[in-house]
């Protein structure tokens, strides 16, 4: 493993560091033009990079302010108390990524960062020719690519078959026929994150049953990526978890390395793959990968691209939530989130840029207001922009089962990929929209949870808290069990929790308290708390509809039951036997 060594990024001479005043300072580096904030109190300083941890904009003076502790971020208005590193706005949310101060014995002061920030400057390799057919990537569905490096087949995150977030996104593109296949032949497979569009659990018990020994990497994130693989009965026994920023070495030609997202450390990594000295970087969903510092002039990257992948605003009704307004907040969201990522790629100047990972639909009938409503980017208009703003990087938008030969396309730089025949698309008899999802068979699955024979008993509602283990936190949650339009059900549970002491009133408290209505799809609620598993297939999956007063985001809520729920199921075993008599 690389070892971290101290890297000073700013150094201010004793007169500086004598004029720094009380509060905020903003400084930038005569070196490289960084910018840097300084906060000084009487118990000493504390300092960061001046970049957003969300989308990496800009902190300025936030005039509302009166104690010059806090800045205001110049892309979507995050503000940052810097007297404790911690994002109020949206609150509880994030801690900035910290700079070691260090004050000289001259009286100067200098900022200190752990490095390396470029892990895969270790042991860099000069990039050899490549042949024709040597290096293929071709596009299966969503964010599933397989890459054929020399005589290894690499496959990213295989969802090929089934639903992702319980019953609430579907493939948009019919994998190619022989995809499965395609999968059970892999070398190797990279997962990059837990969610199920991601880790698909139906496509990998197909893999288990034909080659449960097959090599899968993942890493090492705080929140397992297979937490959930002893639950799931699938029988893969070749897991392995890489520490991040370290190269894992395939063959002689092929290695990667793995690093984490700095905004979801404990969930979220991305990739990047190098053979015979050619890159390729796959940032999949991460927000700001690797804390926003990546390689630059990589021969392919590829990336998210379409937004809509939260329940926000789409699920959300009452107050400010009319139709309209969520129209105007998507168009918003969506033509940011292409902005960004064109500039971004245009920062890193790859070679070639696929947008990738974002072709999902809400398929199933009883979500066709999501579908309606949830509007997502185009590739085609990102790679347009990327076109117009960094002309120099060539774009590729492929179909399931289209080919790129990256040894063909770097042959000559001046010409784009398909004038160098480096493109093979899938004839034109493919099919490459899906319009048969197979909805019975994986709704009947969530469904079966309903007549458990532990929702006959009301004691479940705090069994199942009391093991989820959130409280000490002023918010009272209504949950109400629904059927498919969200209409309360005569038999359904309808109760309250108050996460403040974890209690279960009639009504709701007296004192002022934070309030959550959320109403649930009675089977996807009934599976999700049978089975333990997280609240991403009813928040993401769009399966819950949710009101709240006052209009704030809780981050330490939905963290905990998204990300922070115990590693093991409940025993309901146990639950039954406390309340059924002998």
């Amino acid at each position: 493993m690389t070892a971290q060594t101290p890297n000073v990024v700013l150094t201010l001479d004793p007169e500086a560091t004598g004029l720094l005043k009380h509060g905020i300072n903003f400084k930038k580096s005569p070196q490289n033009n960084k910018s840097y904030i300084i906060y000084k109190s009487s118990d000493g300083f504390r300092a960061c990079r001046n970049q957003c941890k969300h989308q990496g904009g800009l902190f300025i003076k936030d005039i509302e302010d009166l104690d010059n502790r806090t800045v205001k971020c110049t892309k979507h208005t995050w503000k940052l108390n810097v007297s404790t590193m911690k994002y109020v706005n949206p609150p509880d949310s994030f801690f900035q990524d910290e700079l070691e101060v260090e004050i000289r014995d001259d009286g100067g002061l200098q900022l200190v960062e752990l490095c390396p920030t470029d892990p895969w400057m270790a042991d860099a390799r000069e990039p050899e020719e490549l042949k024709e057919g040597e290096v293929k990537v071709t596009y299966l569905t969503h964010a599933c690519m397989e890459l054929q490096l020399g005589r290894r087949r690499f496959m990213f995150d295989p969802w090929l078959k089934g639903p992702a977030f319980a019953r609430g996104w579907w493939l948009l593109h019919e994998p190619p026929s022989d995809s499965l296949d395609r999968l059970c032949a892999a070398d190797l497979i990279y997962i990059s994150h837990m969610h199920s569009d991601h880790l698909s659990y139906p496509t990998l018990k197909i893999l288990s049953e034909k080659r449960p020994d097959i090599p899968i990497y993942v890493g090492d994130t705080s929140r397992p990526v297979f937490w959930y693989l002893d639950q799931s009965q699938v029988k893969l026994t070749n897991i392995n978890v890489v520490p991040f920023g370290v190269w894992q070495n395939i063959d002689e030609h092929l290695r990667f390395m793995i690093l984490m997202d700095g905004v979801h450390p404990e969930m979220d990594t991305c990739i990047i793959v190098e053979y015979k000295g050619h890159k390729i970087l796959n940032t999949v969903d991460c927000t700001r990968p690797n804390g926003g510092r990546l390689p630059q002039n990589v021969d392919l990257m590829m990336g998210d691209f379409a937004g809509g992948a939260s329940g926000f605003p789409m699920t959300f009704y009452g107050g400010k939530y009319s139709d309209s307004w969520k129209a105007d907040f998507i168009k918003t969201e969506r033509k940011k989130l292409r902005n960004y990522k064109a500039q971004l790629v245009k920062s890193l100047q790859p070679k070639i840029y696929c947008p990738f990972a974002g072709y999902f639909v809400e398929a199933h009938p009883s979500d066709r207001y999501i579908k309606d409503t949830n509007f997502k980017n185009s590739p085609d208009d990102l790679n347009g922009l990327i076109n117009e703003v960094a002309p120099d990087i060539k774009t590729w938008t492929p179909k399931p089962g289209a080919v790129l030969d990256l040894g063909l396309a770097l042959k000559d730089p001046k010409k784009s990929a398909k004038q160098r025949e480096a493109i093979i698309n899938p004839p034109a008899s493919a099919k490459i929209y899906k319009d048969s999802w197979d909805f019975d068979l994986y709704v009947e699955e969530l469904n079966s949870a309903i007549d458990s024979e532990i929702f006959r008993h009301q004691n479940w509602i705090p069994f199942y808290y009391t093991w989820a283990g959130f409280q000490n936190y002023n918010l009272v949650v209504r949950m109400i069990e629904t059927d498919d339009d969200f209409e309360p059900l005569v038999e359904g549970y309808d109760y309250l929790v108050d996460f403040l002491d974890l209690s279960f009133p009639t009504t709701r408290p007296e004192r002022e308290h934070s309030y959550l209505e959320i109403k649930n799809r009675v089977g996807v609620m009934r599976y999700t708390v049978l089975h333990g598993t997280l609240w991403d297939n009813l928040y993401i999956g769009f399966q819950n509809r949710i009101s709240r007063n006052p209009d704030v985001y809780h981050h330490k809520f939905w963290n905990h039951f998204q990300i922070e729920l115990p590693l093991h199921n409940p025993d309901w075993d146990q639950f039954l036997r406390e309340v059924t008599p002998n």
